[in-house]
């Protein structure tokens, strides 16, 4: 494989574009390599949609677009990180129990802990920001292991 892999995808920032970049990490994260329909590509989808739903809730409607990009380094680590126009960064906020939303990032934290993973918020050049994702890519060929010839995951 190759040293280094990226790609990106920008679309606009409607609720409908959750869906597509989903499609777009785990369909291109597949192409590289790892396996599908696997406990691996379901915690990978639901990063990805917490991050992308966030760019588009919370940018309240000041971000036409957001940015997709996913990328592959020397077959140990996977960045996935999610650009938007909008200034304001994510704040942890409390989980209250009558609360129905914030928890987005803390479910992203836990399961960049679970798989030694980390979270990443910064500020863009342009005024902006990217929260991104890196999760070893070891871990992916670790939860492979558990896929049969078929492509069925074991239980």
């Amino acid at each position: 494989m190759a040293d280094h892999l990226e790609a990106s995808i920008t679309l606009p920032s409607d609720p409908a574009s959750v869906s597509a970049a989903r499609a777009h990490v785990v369909g291109t994260l597949v192409e590289w390599g790892m396996p599908a329909g696997t406990e691996l590509s379901d915690t990978v989808r639901l990063i990805v949609s917490e991050l992308a739903t966030n760019a588009v809730q919370h940018t309240f409607g000041q971000s036409p677009t957001f940015t997709v990009d996913v990328a592959l380094v020397r077959d140990e680590r996977v960045y996935i990180g999610v650009t938007d126009s909008h200034p304001r960064l994510p704040k942890r906020l409390p989980a209250a129990v009558q609360q129905d939303n914030g928890r987005g990032l803390v479910i992203i934290r836990w399961l960049m802990a679970e798989c030694g993973g980390g979270l990443r918020i910064r500020s863009t050049r342009e005024g902006g920001k990217t929260v991104s994702v890196h999760l070893p890519w070891t871990w992916t060929a670790q939860a492979g292991e558990a896929v049969t010839a078929a492509g069925q995951q074991e239980p």
